[in-house]
């Protein structure tokens, strides 16, 4: 469970960084499960954005009892998981991810998300660890983004940069099985990988189920901003119940 500090450091600062660790048998399995993806999609060695709709097996670890019970203390009793994807930075030539904000790139409203990012590999600041904005969450609201179509990039789109000041940033190095969690708002972003090591993450996104994913707005993101194409994401819902009344869950826990 998250202590009381390490609530406040979620609320205060947008992340926290829990005391839990995945197990060395979870690693191994996840590190296996990654490769037989990347082995029939080679398309997806740097990035995947949903695993689930190629190998449900990725659910297994959403469902993990102890990462649920620290979801619930950030987004209450009822929520749901609508996407989990891959950031792999493969050793030497891994890409950067822009800077930017989650809820950006999301068919939510309200805009509502607790992402756990689960580091596979050891993420330091060699091999392109998460960077954060302290704070940048506070507003709840979204900072002017454009376009870049840059193929080194995981994510196209990005912060401007007059929207923040990189020198507040904190570089979140993370030993192999530790886990972080950030809300929708945090400006956040990673350096390419030019090192020798992998830099594996795995990321579960749970909305509390008071949000709707609004597959008609997907449609339109797609279209207007060209994003990827969110409409076809299943939900599951991992605890409580669906509070909007609107989320059609297609296959539930």
């Amino acid at each position: 469970m998250l202590t009381s500090d390490q609530i406040l450091h979620y609320h205060e600062n947008g992340y926290t960084v829990p005391d839990y660790r995945l197990s060395d048998e979870v690693l191994a399995d996840i590190r296996s499960d990654h490769d037989r993806l990347i082995l029939r999609n080679p398309q997806f060695r740097n990035y995947c954005p949903n695993l689930l709709a190629h190998d449900l097996c990725f659910l297994n670890y959403a469902r993990i009892p102890k990462i649920l019970d620290m979801v619930e203390q950030i987004l209450g009793s009822d929520f749901a998981l609508w996407n989990s994807s891959f950031f792999a930075k493969p050793a030497c030539d891994g890409q950067a991810t822009p800077w930017h904000q989650d809820g950006e790139y999301w068919p939510l409203r309200p805009l509502a998300t607790c992402t756990v990012w689960m580091a596979i590999d050891k993420a330091t600041i060699d091999n392109g660890c998460l960077r954060l904005i302290p704070g940048s969450h506070k507003q709840q609201m979204l900072r002017e983004h454009q376009i870049n179509p840059s193929p080194d990039l995981t994510l196209n789109q990005e912060l401007i940069a007059t929207e923040f000041s990189k020198d507040e940033a904190v570089d979140l190095t993370l030993e192999a099985g530790q886990i972080s969690l950030h809300d929708i708002y945090m400006v956040h972003g990673s350096e390419a990988n030019k090192s020798p090591n992998p830099r594996r993450g795995m990321t579960l996104r749970y909305m509390p189920t008071t949000s709707v994913f609004d597959r008609d707005l997907a449609a339109r993101q797609a279209k207007e901003k060209k994003l990827l194409d969110h409409t076809q994401r299943t939900l599951f819902l991992m605890r409580g119940t669906d509070i909007s009344g609107r989320n059609d869950f297609r296959i539930r826990q």
